[in-house]
C-alpha cells in the first residue's frame, strides 16, 4: 500500500513523497502519514499540550515562541521524557509482536512476485532496437549452448523424481548468479506411473505380445476384450471410412498409428464410437526401430485432470472431482513389433485408399485382451521461476517457459528447451546489468515440472493465478521442443502475432543454406513454439544426445542458438517498444473465414429443410458482431498511428484493450472443468464456432445429437463473445459499438 510522507520546513508545506512499505508478518498493511517540523513549531503557542495540539489543527500559520518561564521549561522536559518512553514502549511491543507472530500462509501474487522491492523509475531515451538485437546476437554461442547440454542432460528425471528436483536447482542456482529475482511455486499433483509390480498386458487370439514398459498416463484402468480393428491415425475421418464400410466400432479394440493427432483425441474418438480400448504403435517403423517403446498420456485436456479448473496447491480442499477430459476407455501403447503380430493375423475387409502400411482391418474371430494396471499417485512438483524486471510497466510482463522433466533422458523434449531458456536469460540480464538495455516491460522466465503429463506444472500456475495473469501476462513462448529436426523451420502462434514471427524471421539467420523459413499458420494462446522437422523419438527412451545429432547433422548447438535468437527477439521486442507489437486485425479474417461458412449453411438448411430452422434464425447478429470486431480493430490502428508514444498512461490504456482479446476470446458460457479449451475460435467444444458449423452439418444429416434449439443458444452465445471482445476492445464503454 501507498505511504505519504509530508515534510514542512519553516512552516511551508512541501510535496508528498510516495514509497511502499511491505506487509508485516500478520499480512496487514498500514497506511502512514508522518510531520516533521521545527523546533519554533514544537514550542508555538500556550501553556499546555492540549493548546499545541489545538495550534497544530492550521499548520499554516506561523506564531511567536512564547517565552521561556522555568514552569514552561519543566512541562517541556517531562512532555519530551514522556513522548520518549511511550515511543520506545510502542517500538518494543511492535518488535516483539513481529517476531512471536506465526508464519504467514498466503502466496504472494504473481505480481507481487514480480514487482516485489521494486521502485518505478523514469524512462530514459530507448535503446534502438538494431543495437538490442546485436548485443543479443552477440552473447549466444554454440560453446555457450554446449556447457548447458552437459548442465542440465539427465538420464533420468521423470516429474516429481529426485532428478527433476536436482535439475530444478540448477535451474534456480543459474537465476540466481544472473541476479534476477527468483521464487518456486509448489504443486501436489495426481501423476501415474506405470504397474508396481509386473507390468501392463496385451494378449492377441490368446498370445502374450511381450513385456509392456511404455504406457499411457490416466488411461482407465481394468481389461477390455473385443476383436481387433485398424484404424490408421485415429482421427474422425479415419473412423468415418470405417462406417462407410459398414463396420461398427462397437466393443472393438480399435488400433492405430501414432501422429497426426494427439494421444488423448485419439481415445477420445474411439469413446466416441463405443469402442472398448485403444492400441497405439510408432508410424514411423522405418527410423524408429521395432521394440521402441511409446510413452504419453491420454488426458483430453491440460494440468491435473483431478483438480480441473483450479490449482492443486497443498492447502486447497475441494471435493473429489475429476476432469471432463479422463478417458471412458482402455488405452495402451505397443512396439512395431508387436503391432505387426497383430496386423499379419487380422482378416477381415481391405482397408481404405491410402492407408499406408495397413492391409486387412481385422474381423470378429482376432480376438484381443487388454489389460492396464497403472498406479495413480500424488507428488510434489516445482515450478521455478526469475524475472526481469522492467523499467516502466514492470506489472506487465512475458513469459518464456519450458518443460524440465522427461519420460527418459529427454535431450529434445526437455534438456535443449531447459538450456535454451536458461541461457537467455544470462544474455538479457547481461544486456541489463553491463550495457545498458532497459525493458519497459518485465520478462519471467519459467522452468515447469511435469510437462510430460499434460503441462501440469504450467496449467496449475496459470489457474493458481488466473485473475492476475489474465490483467498481466500479455504473451508466451513456449521453447519446449525448440530443436527437432532440419532444416526446415516453423513457428506456429495466435494470429496477432502473425506479423511479429514474419518479422523477427527476416532478422534470424538460420544455420544453413538449405533452411527455408515457414509460418505454420496454428494456433497456441498467446505462444510462439519453434519447431524443427518431424523427429519421431519424442515420448520414448530414445530420445538421447545421439538421437537428436542424428536428425540435424550434428548441428544441436547452432540450431538452438538460432532458435534463442528468434524467441528471444520475439520477447525483447515485446518488452521493448511502447507499444506491444501485436495485430489484432489479424483476427477479421479467421472469424471471417468462419461467419460466412456459418452464413451459408444456415442458408442452405432454411432453404432445403425450413422446418429444421425458421426464416426467423438470421445471421445478421454473427456479422454485426463480427463487423462490430473489425471496426474497433480498425479503429484502434487508428490510434496508434496518431499516437503520443511519451504519453506513458495512453501506451498503457492501449495496450491493455491488445491484451484484452485472447482473453475475451474465451468463451465465459462454459465451464473450465467441462471445457478446458474455451476459445471460441480455436478450443474445442459446443462453445466454438467450428461447432456450430458441425452442428449446422448434424442437422442437415437428421443425427441424432442434432438439436435446433440448442443451436440457436449455441449461435447466441458465440455471437456474444465475438460482440464482447469488439466491446472491450473499443476500449471506454461511450466508444463502444454495439450494434445488436
Amino acid at each position: 500500500m501507498d505511504c505519504l510522507m509530508s515534510t514542512r520546513f519553516n512552516g511551508e508545506p512541501r510535496s508528498y513523497t510516495r514509497f511502499n512499505l511491505t506487509q508485516n508478518m500478520e499480512g496487514e498493511n498500514s497506511q502512514v502519514e508522518m510531520k516533521l517540523s521545527s523546533d519554533m513549531d514544537e514550542e508555538v503557542g500556550g501553556n499546555g499540550v492540549g493548546e499545541d495540539l489545538n495550534h497544530a489543527k492550521d499548520p499554516y500559520v506561523v506564531r511567536k515562541p512564547a517565552g521561556r518561564t522555568p514552569k514552561n521549561v519543566c512541562f517541556m522536559v517531562a512532555t519530551i521524557l514522556l513522548i520518549f518512553i511511550i515511543s520506545y514502549l510502542i517500538g518494543y511491543l511492535s518488535h516483539r509482536r513481529k517476531e512471536l507472530a506465526p508464519p504467514s500462509c498466503s502466496r504472494p501474487t504473481v505480481e507481487e512476485s514480480i514487482t516485489q522491492g521494486y521502485v518505478k523509475m523514469e524512462a530514459d531515451p530507448l535503446m534502438d532496437w538494431s543495437d538490442v538485437k546485436s548485443l543479443l546476437d552477440q552473447k549466444m554461442s554454440a560453446s555457450s549452448f554446449e556447457s548447458a547440454f552437459s548442465e542440465f542432460a539427465s538420464e533420468s528425471h521423470q516429474a516429481g523424481s529426485a532428478g527433476d528436483e536436482a535439475l530444478a536447482n540448477k535451474v534456480l542456482k543459474r537465476f540466481n548468479q544472473y541476479g534476477m529475482y527468483t521464487w518456486t511455486d509448489e504443486h501436489y499433483v495426481k501423476l501415474v506411473d506405470p504397474p508396481a509390480s509386473g507390468s501392463n498386458m496385451v494378449t492377441f487370439k490368446g498370445s502374450d505380445l511381450g513385456t509392456l514398459r511404455g504406457y499411457l498416463a490416466y488411461s482407465k484402468t481394468g481389461t477390455a476384450q473385443g476383436a481387433v480393428l485398424h484404424g490408421n491415425y485415429g482421427q474422425m475421418d479415419d473412423l468415418r471410412k470405417l462406417q462407410d464400410k459398414s463396420i461398427a466400432l462397437d466393443g472393438r479394440v480399435l488400433l492405430v498409428k501414432s501422429g497426426k493427432i494427439s494421444f488423448a483425441e485419439k481415445v477420445a474418438n474411439a469413446a466416441k464410437l463405443n469402442a472398448s480400448a485403444v492400441l497405439i504403435y510408432p508410424a514411423d517403423n522405418s527410423r524408429i526401430g521395432g521394440s521402441t517403446q511409446l510413452f504419453g498420456h491420454v488426458h483430453l485436456g491440460s494440468g491435473d485432470p483431478y483438480t480441473p479448473g483450479f490449482p492443486s496447491f497443498n492447502n486447497t480442499q475441494f471435493p473429489p472431482v475429476q476432469s471432463s477430459g479422463l478417458p471412458s476407455i482402455l488405452a495402451q501403447t505397443i512396439t512395431v513389433s508387436m503391432a505387426a503380430t497383430i496386423m499379419r493375423g487380422m482378416e477381415g475387409k481391405s482397408a481404405p485408399t491410402g492407408w499406408v502400411g495397413v492391409g486387412k482391418l481385422g474381423d470378429d474371430k482376432d480376438m484381443v485382451t487388454v489389460e492396464v494396471n497403472n498406479v495413480l499417485a500424488e507428488k510434489m512438483i516445482n515450478n521455478v521461476f526469475g524475472v526481469i524486471k522492467g523499467f516502466v510497466d514492470p506489472d506487465r510482463f512475458v513469459v518464456l517457459g519450458a518443460q524440465r522433466d522427461a519420460w527418459g533422458p529427454g535431450f529434445a523434449s526437455s534438456t535443449v528447451g531447459t538450456s535454451v531458456l536458461v541461457e537467455l536469460a544470462r544474455a538479457i540480464s547481461d544486456m541489463v546489468k553491463n550495457d545498458g538495455f532497459k525493458p519497459r516491460r518485465s520478462i519471467v522466465f519459467a522452468s515447469w515440472s511435469a510437462g510430460e503429463y499434460g503441462s501440469v506444472g504450467a496449467t496449475e500456475w496459470l489457474e493458481g493465478y488466473l485473475s492476475s495473469l489474465n490483467m498481466k501476462a500479455f504473451s508466451y513462448i513456449n521453447l519446449d521442443g525448440v530443436v527437432t529436426g532440419f532444416p526446415k523451420f516453423k513457428a506456429s502462434a495466435s494470429p496477432l502475432m502473425y506479423t511479429l514471427i514474419q518479422r523477427t524471421l527476416r532478422e534470424v539467420r538460420l544455420h544453413s543454406s538449405r533452411s527455408s523459413d515457414r509460418i505454420s499458420l496454428l494456433f497456441h494462446y498467446e505462444a510462439v513454439q519453434c519447431l524443427g522437422e518431424e523427429y519421431p523419438y519424442l515420448g520414448t527412451l530414445q530420445d538421447t544426445r545421439d538421437k537428436l545429432n542424428g536428425a540435424t547433422s550434428n548441428q544441436v548447438a547452432k540450431l538452438a542458438v538460432s532458435a534463442g535468437q528468434f524467441a528471444g527477439k520475439i520477447a525483447l521486442r515485446l518488452v521493448h517498444d511502447h507499444l506491444l507489437r501485436l495485430d489484432v486485425k489479424k483476427y477479421i479474417r479467421q472469424i471471417h473465414i468462419q461467419v460466412y461458412d456459418i452464413n451459408s449453411k444456415i442458408k442452405s438448411l432454411q432453404s432445403m429443410q425450413p422446418q429444421l430452422l425458421p426464416k426467423s434464425l438470421t445471421v445478421q447478429w454473427l456479422m454485426s458482431a463480427l463487423g462490430s470486431y473489425s471496426r474497433a480493430a480498425s479503429s484502434l490502428s487508428t490510434e496508434i498511428d496518431n499516437s503520443d508514444l511519451e504519453e506513458e498512461e495512453m501506451c498503457r490504456n492501449i495496450n491493455d484493450r491488445i491484451m484484452s482479446v485472447e482473453r475475451d476470446f474465451l468463451s465465459p458460457y462454459v465451464s473450465p472443468r467441462e471445457s478446458p479449451f474455451r476459445h471460441i475460435l480455436v478450443g474445442s467444444g459446443s462453445h466454438t464456432l467450428k461447432a456450430l458449423s458441425d452442428h449446422l452439418d448434424a442437422l442437415q444429416d437428421d443425427h441424432s445429437d442434432a438439436n435446433a434449439d440448442l443451436f440457436r443458444i449455441q449461435f447466441a452465445l458465440a455471437t456474444w463473445t465475438i460482440q464482447g471482445c469488439a466491446n472491450s476492445l473499443a476500449g471506454e464503454i461511450w466508444s463502444t459499438d454495439n450494434m445488436i
